[in-house]
């Protein structure tokens, strides 16, 4: 993966952000959490986020993030889910895949108004700068997450 720029990555015992420079990544070099030295493991999976936990994961997040709103119900989403997946662990560090399940967090779907998912929402420093609705081609999700990282 040729990746430009820094990679962020979450440490899993003390919740820090820590940036990483993609070079080392690359190199194969094991970063260590800068606060608790914890080794750090790229996330490669979409994150679950609910109202509660938005701010801190998507709004504050320093690198793009593609919010997935969806529902367990829905046969689109369900469709969708597994290139969410794939694109999650392809673009890992550079962009982070997050879903938030409507039926569980209305506060954040009548925020963004989801009167139809699944919805792809594209944020960059918090803030939405693209989106798609409806069950999308991984090709169409890619080349807007492409322009999302340029």
């Amino acid at each position: 993966m040729n990746v430009a720029g820094p990679v962020f990555i979450r440490c899993p015992a003390c919740g820090a952000t820590n940036r990483v420079p993609s070079e080392k990544v690359a190199a194969g070099f094991k970063p260590r959490c800068g606060r608790c030295k914890t080794e750090l493991h790229m996330e490669g999976k979409p994150t679950a986020v609910t109202d509660a936990t938005f701010a801190s994961e998507v709004e504050r997040w320093p690198a793009p993030v593609l919010l997935d709103l969806w529902a367990p119900w829905c046969g689109p989403c369900r469709m969708v889910a597994p290139i969410l997946e794939e694109l999650a662990a392809e673009y890992a560090g550079r962009v982070r895949v997050a879903k938030l399940n409507v039926d569980e967090n209305p506060a954040m779907a009548a925020r963004f108004q989801a009167r139809s998912i699944p919805m792809l929402i594209m944020l960059k420093d918090g803030k939405e700068v693209d989106r798609l609705i409806g069950a999308q081609p991984k090709a169409e999700i890619k080349r807007r997450l492409e322009n999302l990282t340029a």
